[in-house]
C-alpha cells in the first residue's frame, strides 16, 4: 500500500488507519457495547465497522449511537441479513486499515494487549515507513477461552510455534501441538493479503471462520507473533454455534464449510514452497473432518451415516492423495473406523479429548 492510497481528511492530509476492526452484529443489543467499548482505546489510529446484519432488536440504534459519538472512528453499517460471513465480507470490502481483524459482538479485547499490538504495528508501519516492504502479513496473538458456566478462563498461546515479537516465515516455525490451531480470533491479517487471497465467506452459513483462517495462509510471507492475551472468546451461551447440541442441528453447514476449506487451496503447491505450512493445513482439514464425523456419529441415524460417507467420498474425488493422507492420520482416520464398534470408539475418544483439551 502506498501513501497516496490512504484516506485523506478535508485538508488532504493522510489519515492512516492501522487496524480495521469489523464487528458483525445480529440482535446483539445485550452484549455488543462491551465489545465496541473495548476497541475504542485505539482512537483515530483505528476504524471500527459495526455491521448491523438486519437485526430486529436495538442493535442498529446502538451502532448509530456509537457512530455519532465517535465520528471518524466508528462507522455503523446497516445491511440485509446475510449471516456472519456476509458481515465479514462487507467489512473487508470497506476496510481502510492496514490490518484487518474480526471481533464477534459477544467477545472483547484486552486493553493492555491492545496497546502493545498497536504499538508494534506502528513500529513496522509508522512515519517514514509508509511505503513498507518488509512488514508482517500476519500478526498472531493469544486468545482466551472464557467459560461462562464454569467461571474459568484458559489461555491458548503459540510460544512453541513462533518467536515472540520477531518476524519469521513458515519454514522456520516450530511444531503445533494437538490442541493448537490458528483460529480467526488469534489472527490479524494485512488487509491486502486477505484481498489477494480471494477469500469470500458464504452467506447464511455458520462456521465460516474456518475458511477465513485457512485460505489466506499461503499468501502470508512474514509473520509476527506477540505473546499477549489479546482476544477474549466468550463461551457458554446455549445458542452459540460451537455448542455441541447446536452444532448437531447445524451439521449440514459444518459439512459445507469443511468441503469449502478442503477445496480452497492446492496443498500440493503449498508443500513445494512451505512444507511446514502444508503439514499444518492438512492437519487443519483433519480436525474439521473429525468434528463433522464425530457429530454425525452422535446424531445416530442412517441419514447421518450416509452424510459421513459422502463427505469422505468428496475428499477422495477432489484429491486422492489428500484423502489417503487424512485416512492415515491419527485424528481424522480414527473418526472413520468401520462398524458400530468403530463408532463407539470414536465417540469415547472425543469425550476424552474434550476433558483433556477443554474445548467447547
Amino acid at each position: 500500500m502506498k501513501k497516496k492510497d490512504f484516506p485523506k481528511d478535508e485538508r488532504g492530509r493522510c489519515r492512516m488507519k492501522y487496524i480495521t476492526f469489523t464487528v458483525p452484529c445480529y440482535n446483539s443489543e445485550a452484549y455488543m457495547e462491551r465489545c465496541i467499548d473495548s476497541l475504542l482505546a485505539g482512537g483515530s489510529d483505528v476504524e471500527i465497522l459495526v455491521i448491523d446484519d438486519g437485526s430486529t432488536d436495538g442493535t442498529g440504534e446502538i451502532a448509530d449511537r456509537y457512530a455519532a459519538a465517535w465520528p471518524g472512528i466508528v462507522k455503523a453499517v446497516h445491511k440485509e441479513n446475510g449471516g456472519h460471513g456476509s458481515g465479514v465480507n462487507t467489512g473487508l470490502e470497506m476496510a481502510q486499515g492496514i490490518y484487518f481483524k474480526v471481533v464477534d459482538s459477544d467477545d472483547w479485547i484486552d486493553q493492555e494487549a491492545y496497546r502493545k499490538i498497536l504499538k508494534k504495528i506502528k513500529e513496522f508501519c509508522g512515519a517514514g515507513r509508509i511505503e513498507f516492504e518488509e512488514v508482517p502479513d500476519l500478526f498472531v496473538s493469544n486468545y482466551v477461552y472464557d467459560h461462562l458456566d464454569e467461571g474459568r478462563s484458559r489461555v491458548m498461546d503459540y510460544r512453541n510455534v513462533f518467536p515472540d515479537g520477531k518476524m519469521c516465515g513458515w519454514n522456520t516455525i516450530g511444531h503445533f501441538r494437538p490442541s493448537q490451531y490458528l483460529i480467526m480470533h488469534a489472527l490479524m491479517f494485512r488487509t491486502e493479503v486477505l484481498r489477494k487471497s480471494g477469500v469470500r465467506l458464504p452467506e447464511h452459513t455458520f462456521y465460516v471462520d474456518n475458511l477465513f483462517s485457512y485460505q489466506p495462509l499461503p499468501y502470508v510471507e512474514n509473520i509476527c507473533y506477540l505473546d499477549i492475551d489479546l482476544y477474549h472468546y466468550y463461551l457458554g451461551r446455549e445458542d452459540q454455534s460451537v455448542n455441541e447440541k447446536v452444532l448437531m442441528k447445524r451439521i449440514d453447514q459444518q459439512i459445507r464449510v469443511t468441503d469449502l476449506v478442503s477445496r480452497s487451496v492446492d496443498l500440493r503447491e503449498v508443500k513445494k514452497k512451505y512444507p511446514k505450512l502444508a503439514a499444518y493445513m492438512t492437519r487443519n482439514i483433519s480436525i474439521m473432518l473429525s468434528i463433522s464425523s464425530i457429530h454425525l456419529l452422535l446424531i445416530r441415524t442412517a441419514e447421518a451415516e450416509e452424510k459421513r460417507q459422502k463427505m469422505w467420498e468428496r475428499i477422495r474425488e477432489y484429491d486422492r492423495t489428500l484423502y489417503y493422507r487424512l485416512r492415515c492420520s491419527t485424528l481424522s482416520g480414527l473418526t472413520y473406523l468401520p462398524g458400530k464398534l468403530g463408532g463407539r470408539i470414536t465417540v469415547s475418544g472425543y469425550r476424552f479429548a474434550r476433558k483433556i483439551y477443554q474445548f467447547q
